[in-house]
C-alpha cells in the first residue's frame, strides 16, 4: 500500500472535478484520482452547452423559473436561486481564465434548447462545448504545479472514522497496485450511473460508483429513481449510439413517426422544444403505437451549411456512421442523465464530515425531477467554487487505523462479473426505464438478490467489489422507483401514471435504514 498525503482530494476528472482541483490548488496541494485518463467523463461528451444569464434581455429570474418548471415540483428553492444567480459570475470567471466560447458579431452566440425560454446556452466548438471546456482546464490543471494526477485508479473505499472522511484508498488494474490518499477534504465528482443501462449516451465508466462508495460509508442518497432519457440519441441496429444535442431541436429540427407525421405539435405548446422527459416519453409511446425501434429526426427544411456549421461533430459522427445528418437521422431515447444522486447542501457538503460531492452525481436539489437542459455544467461550476470555499476551511489529517489492507484480483470471476453486467443493463433498460410498473421493478428487484445471492463474492477483491457496487446502485434506482407511486419529470409509472401531491418530496436512502421521503424546500416568504 503506497501512502501520500493531500490537502484536498478530488475523486474523478469531469468538469467538476477538474474546475474543483483548479480552485483547490489556490489553497493547497491536491490530489485527482481518476478512474480512467484524465479526459474520459460525461463532461468530455456534452454537446449542447451551458445555460446562463449572459444577454441584456434575459434575467436570472426567468432562468429560475424555466428551472423550476423543468422539475415538476421537487427542486429546492435555494439551490436553484444560488445557481442562476452565481451562474453568470462563474462564466466570466472562465472567459477572464481565457476560455472561448463561440461568438457571433462579437457577442456571445447563445442557443435555445427544450425548456428554455429565451436563449441563453452557451456553446464552444458549435456542439463541442464539454469537449472543449474539459480541455481547457485539463492544460490549467497540467499547468499548475500543486496539482497530482493519479489515473487508472479505480477508488473503492472512502475513509471514514467518526462519521469523517479522512481520505480514500484506490488499485490500480495495471500494475495491480494500492494507494491510500489521506487528505483534509475529499470531493467526490465521479459522474453519474447511466451506463448501468444498456442503451445509455454515457462512457462506459459511467456507473455510479461515487455513489455507490458514498452510500457505502453512511452517506444520504436522493432521488435515485429520476433517470434522465436523452430524447435524441442516434440509432443503430447494431447497438452503436452517440448523442444529438438538444439544441439540433432548438434550431428547429423535427420529429418524424414511421408514416411521416410530426407528432409533438399534437402533445405539447413547445412542440420538439418541451421539456426532455415529455419529448422522451412521446418518442417511445410512438414507436410501441407503430411497433418501431426508432423515429426520425428531419432537418431537410433547415439551412444545411449553418447546421454544418453549428454541429460539425455530430455532422462528421452521422457521417461516419452512414447516416445523413442534413436530411434525417434515425434515432431513440438512451439513458443519459443521474438527476439524484448523493444529498449535499447547498456548500456541496455530505452529512459526512469533510466529505463534498459536485456535478452530476450530486443531489444539490436544483435539478428536482427532470433536470433543465445544459444546466449540468453550470452545477459542476457554482457548487464546485462553493465545495472548495467551505473545504479549504478544514485542518489537521487524523491519523488512521484502516489503510494497511489493500485488494487483488481475481481474473476468473471476469467472465461471470460481464455476464452478469450485460443481464442486469438489459434488465434495467426494459423494466426500470422510460415508462415502469410495480411488477417490473420488483422482478429487477429479485434479479439484482439473485445475483447477490449466487455471486462467489470474496472479501478485498476486484470483481466482488465492482459486482457489490453496481448491485448497490442499481437497487438504489429501482427501490426508490418502486416507492414512488406517482409519475414525475423523468419517473413515470404506467400504474400510477399522474402527478400526486403526497409525492412532493425527496426519496431518501441510507445504508441499513429504511427509505423515507423528506419535504421540498420552498421558497420562504
Amino acid at each position: 500500500m503506497l501512502h501520500k498525503q493531500f490537502d484536498f482530494l478530488i475523486i474523478g476528472s469531469g468538469l467538476a472535478g477538474l474546475y474543483s482541483a483548479f480552485e483547490a490548488s489556490k489553497h493547497g496541494s491536491v490530489a485527482i484520482v481518476t478512474k480512467s485518463k484524465l479526459d474520459v467523463s460525461n463532461s468530455y461528451y456534452a454537446q449542447g452547452g451551458i445555460a446562463a444569464v449572459t444577454d441584456s434581455e434575459d434575467y436570472p429570474h426567468l432562468h429560475l423559473e424555466d428551472t423550476l418548471t423543468a422539475g415538476r415540483g421537487l427542486c429546492d428553492y435555494t439551490p436553484v436561486d444560488i445557481l442562476v444567480n452565481e451562474g453568470p459570475d462563474r462564466i466570466k470567471d472562465l472567459i477572464n481564465l481565457g476560455m472561448q466560447f463561440d461568438t457571433e458579431n462579437g457577442e456571445l452566440s447563445l442557443a435555445l434548447e427544450g425548456g428554455h425560454h429565451r436563449r441563453r446556452v452557451l456553446h464552444a466548438g458549435g456542439d463541442s462545448t464539454g469537449k472543449e471546456l474539459v480541455r481547457f482546464l485539463i492544460q490549467k490543471v497540467l499547468n499548475t504545479s500543486s496539482i497530482t494526477i493519479f489515473e487508472n485508479q479505480m477508488v473503492y473505499e472512502l475513509l471514514v472514522e467518526e462519521q469523517k472522511c479522512l481520505g480514500a484508498k484506490s488499485f490500480n488494474l495495471d500494475d495491480n497496485s494500492n494507494l491510500c490518499i489521506q487528505a483534509k477534504s475529499t470531493i467526490l465528482t465521479l459522474g453519474g450511473a447511466s451506463a448501468v443501462y444498456q442503451r445509455t449516451t454515457n462512457p462506459e465508466t459511467t456507473v455510479g460508483d461515487g455513489i455507490a462508495l458514498a452510500y457505502n460509508a453512511g452517506a444520504e442518497i436522493t432521488d435515485m429513481e429520476f433517470i434522465q432519457f436523452h430524447p435524441s440519441s442516434f440509432y443503430s441496429e447494431e447497438g452503436y449510439t452517440f448523442l444529438i444535442s438538444e439544441a439540433v431541436r432548438g434550431e428547429g429540427a423535427h420529429l418524424i413517426n414511421s408514416k411521416g407525421e410530426r407528432f409533438m405539435t399534437q402533445i405539447h405548446e413547445l412542440a420538439e422544444l418541451a421539456p426532455r422527459d415529455i419529448v422522451a416519453r412521446s418518442i417511445f409511446n410512438e414507436m410501441q403505437k407503430c411497433g418501431d425501434k426508432n423515429v426520425t429526426l428531419s432537418l431537410k427544411h433547415l439551412d444545411g451549411e449553418k447546421l454544418k456549421n453549428r454541429f460539425p461533430s455530430i455532422y462528421a459522427k452521422c457521417k461516419e456512421s452512414g447516416a445523413d445528418f442534413l436530411n434525417q437521422i434515425p434515432i431513440a431515447p438512451a439513458a443519459h442523465y443521474t438527476v439524484g444522486g448523493i444529498k449535499t447542501d447547498n456548500k456541496g457538503k455530505t452529512n459526512i464530515d469533510h466529505l463534498y460531492a459536485c456535478g452530476e452525481l450530486a443531489s444539490t436539489g436544483v435539478m428536482g425531477a427532470n433536470r433543465l437542459a445544459s444546466n449540468s455544467l453550470l452545477e459542476c461550476l457554482v457548487f464546485g467554487k462553493r465545495a472548495i470555499q467551505h473545504a479549504q476551511k478544514n485542518t489537521c489529517i487524523a491519523s488512521l487505523n484502516t489503510c494497511q489492507e489493500g485488494i487483488s484480483v481475481d481474473h476468473d470471476l471476469s467472465d461471470l462479473f460481464l455476464n452478469h453486467v450485460n443481464d442486469i443493463a438489459k434488465a434495467m433498460n426494459t423494466k426500470v426505464g422510460i415508462v415502469r410498473t410495480a411488477q417490473h421493478l420488483q422482478e429487477v428487484l429479485d434479479l439484482l438478490d439473485e445475483v447477490k445471492s449466487k455471486f462467489p463474492f470474496k472479501t478485498n477483491e476486484y470483481y466482488s467489489m465492482r459486482m457489490q457496487n453496481l448491485l448497490s446502485v442499481c437497487a438504489l434506482i429501482t427501490s426508490a422507483a418502486l416507492a414512488r407511486k406517482e409519475s414525475r419529470g423523468g419517473h413515470y409509472r404506467e400504474d400510477f401514471n399522474t402527478e400526486n401531491e403526497d409525492f412532493l418530496a425527496h426519496s431518501v436512502q441510507q445504508l441499513n435504514k429504511e427509505l423515507i421521503f423528506v419535504p421540498v424546500e420552498i421558497k420562504s416568504e
